[in-house]
């Protein structure tokens, strides 16, 4: 690459060989525009890949792409919110360069990325743009995954499966199968029997169910989380269609392409058909998703897609582990079935062999790791560089009991949502029956606020403000019962001036928190501590542009609660990180402690019946391991305590060690447990000395 222009060498100057290569890769074709065939970005673990594709949207400025031009799909609204904010930086920086002036304050916002978002996001604002193209209403609701399970759940009484002699699954099950049965494009039948085979001989009254959820939402204007990548997906089938919206756009960059499901990766054939322009990043050793359909074959199966074959660049330097901690993970990976081949070198030079920590039980597991994290603090290591992770949430328990009986603040990671909160779901169910008056999910929640209004006085209401097609003036006429008589003339009004089309969105969130914070006060008795997380439900409300963008975008990506989740572990100085593998994804700690590494544990015994379902197992274990920097322990009990008895009762089975511990693997790894007594030692009082009984044996004969 030329770096003769000052603007393109400020813009690569900070990256390795690799990187470099990966964020400029294209050339200026005869027309003058800087163009490129599809590339494939391996990035392994603490490779920089952020970094990587902050640094390509930039390049890509420089070359004089328009910003408005550029598609960037990512998974979360906060990994979209930090590369554009890199990217626009750096792009800023290397246009001032390039003028010979200082890059000024305003400089980034010109260079805004108005198409960067996650594919939920940016499938909700091309549904609201081709809405009439696609059969839409361009005003449609999005159910979260709260009011989809519970318009399931409705649909599932009205048909009579909640009365079945048999067991029938409940709502969540049912949305779990449905999300499995779109996202992953296999028929029903076949999902059940992967993921859910004890439903298998409920196919025609789920088949049903679904049948009915469907058509309940195109009634009623709504689209699901789901439907967001299902009808974008349908839209793109239409080949005008797909090329108008593909002509948008010059180039098309995802992140985290490991974690796309079928739908997200058809979506991106039909926008890219012959792959120009389209660059992807991902890792194929940490794709662990697949209970939410993620299809690690996207990645794998990516460059043979295209004629040529797609380019391919692999970052392996690593910014984050010592050099042990990544051969350790490397051994464990190269014994997958499938792989892209890569191997990591450390940034950082020196560094400890991992360990491999054998411990009797649950108890010395928790005495253990308690012993090291205190150990680390002491050595300058503070308790929220450290993390213990986990396969599955409970197999924290006694560790969490031990650290609150010896004073040990921590956080656990994996908790509920911010919109899962009642108090969250009342305030918004107001504003989402404002944004579409068909919203009967949102409509029933909101009006069982009021004092004696119950599910039948509710529907009543419904009913009324139905059959007058919405007149604010018949709501306000409806008569309520005795006990919501009082409250009934300010809830009516607030509903009118929302429903008022004239009604600026300032202050709409305003009008509805004061008109709830009564109500929230009488329900619940924690008030104070709820009442803080509506006003930080105001705060977001404020950078929204409209009151339908505000409710979107909640529903897509919400913001984890600063009240209810904090607890009493954050008042402390400092906290010890206690996380599933699954929310430690993208994060890293100094010290790692990975227990219950035994087989069923870890590798989870549900997932063990097929080679798929191991190597998942396997890339979630190399995930845990590559979030330690300098220490990583791994722990094994060697006997767990059975169930249906007192805890830690007597009554206890043996551990089988975790078939990820083969010889390659411990091969990298140094041995640790509870150090034995040392030979000549006095004996313990109350036992009895040593006797030699195998010469009492041999005596006999």
């Amino acid at each position: 690459m030329e770096l003769a222009d000052p603007a393109r060498a400020a813009v690569l100057d900070r990256l390795n060989p690799e990187q470099r290569l990966a964020a400029t890769h294209g050339a200026r074709g005869p027309d003058g525009r800087f163009d490129c065939g599809p590339l494939l970005i391996i990035a392994g673990a603490g490779t920089g890949k952020t970094a990587t594709l902050a640094h390509r949207v930039a390049h890509l400025i420089v070359e004089g792409v328009d910003p408005a031009r550029i598609l960037l799909l990512t998974f979360s609204r906060r990994a979209a919110q930090e590369m554009t904010r890199r990217a626009e930086r750096l792009a800023a920086q290397a246009l001032a360069q390039r003028a010979g002036r200082p890059a000024a304050a305003d400089d980034a916002p010109r260079l805004r990325l108005p198409w960067a978002g996650t594919f939920h996001a940016i499938g909700a604002r091309l549904l609201r743009e081709h809405a009439a193209q696609v059969g839409l209403d361009a005003g449609f609701g999005i159910l979260d995954r709260g009011d989809a399970a519970d318009l399931i759940d409705l649909i599932r009484h009205e048909r009579g499966l909640s009365a079945k002699a048999v067991r029938f699954p409940r709502k969540d099950a049912c949305l779990a199968i449905y999300s499995q049965r779109v996202n992953g494009g296999r028929e029903l039948g076949q999902v059940l029997r992967d993921t859910h085979p004890w439903c298998v001989a409920h196919e025609a009254e789920l088949a049903g169910l679904f049948r009915d959820y469907v058509a309940r939402k195109q009634a009623n204007g709504m689209l699901d989380y789901d439907d967001l990548l299902l009808w974008w997906e349908a839209a793109m089938q239409d080949p005008a269609l797909a090329a108008e919206v593909g002509a948008r756009f010059d180039h098309v960059l995802v992140d985290e392409y490991q974690d796309t499901n079928a739908l997200q990766a058809r979506i991106l054939r039909a926008l890219r058909p012959d792959g120009r322009g389209l660059v992807v990043v991902g890792d194929d050793a940490q794709s662990i998703y697949a209970f939410r359909a993620a299809d690690v074959g996207n990645i794998l199966e990516f460059r043979a897609q295209f004629e040529p074959a797609a380019d391919c660049v692999a970052l392996q330097v690593n910014y984050r582990s010592v050099q042990p901690v990544l051969d350790a993970a490397g051994a464990l990976i190269g014994e997958a079935r499938r792989q892209l081949p890569k191997r990591l070198r450390a940034a950082r030079p020196g560094g400890e062999r991992p360990a491999l920590v054998t411990v009797a039980d649950d108890r010395e597991q928790a005495d253990w790791v308690i012993a090291q994290v205190l150990a680390q603090r002491e050595a300058g290591v503070p308790l929220r560089r450290q993390a213990v992770l986990f396969r599955s949430s409970h197999h924290a328990d006694l560790l969490e009991v031990e650290l609150t009986r010896r004073n040990i603040p921590y956080v656990k990671h994996g908790g509920l949502r911010f919109l899962e909160s009642a108090h969250v779901k009342d305030a918004l169910a107001v504003l989402r029956w404002a944004e579409n008056p068909r919203n009967g999910i949102a409509a029933f929640r909101a009006l069982q606020l009021l004092p004696g209004m119950g599910p039948a006085h509710a529907r009543r209401a419904l009913e009324r403000a139905a059959a007058a097609g919405g007149d604010p003036a018949a709501l306000a006429a409806f008569a309520a019962p005795a006990a919501a008589r009082d409250a009934w003339p300010a809830f009516a009004a607030l509903m009118a001036c929302l429903w008022d089309p004239a009604t600026p969105w300032a202050g709409q969130f305003d009008a509805v928190s004061a008109w709830y914070r009564p109500v929230l006060e009488h329900r619940f008795d924690d008030a104070p501590v709820r009442a803080a997380d509506l006003d930080m439900l105001a705060v977001v409300a404020s950078r929204q542009p409209s009151r339908e963008r505000f409710l979107t975008e909640l529903a897509l990506d919400p913001p984890n609660a600063s009240g209810d989740l904090a607890g009493e572990p954050l008042k402390d100085e400092d906290w010890l990180v206690l996380s599933t593998v699954h929310s430690a994804k993208g994060q890293e700690w100094d010290a790692v402690y990975v227990i219950d590494l035994t087989d069923g544990n870890f590798p989870n015994e549900y997932q063990t019946g097929s080679d798929e379902g191991i190597d998942e197992e396997r890339r979630l274990l190399y995930v845990a391991m590559t979030r330690a920097r300098d220490t990583l322990q791994l722990i094994e009990p060697l006997r767990h305590a059975v169930v249906g008895q007192p805890r830690l009762g007597p009554a206890y089975v043996h551990a089988a060690r975790s078939r990820f511990m083969t010889r390659g693997v411990l091969a990298h790894l140094r041995r640790l447990g509870p150090a034995p007594a040392p030979a000549g030692d006095p004996p313990v009082p109350g036992r009895a000395a040593a006797v030699d009984v195998g010469a009492r044996i041999r005596a006999l004969f």
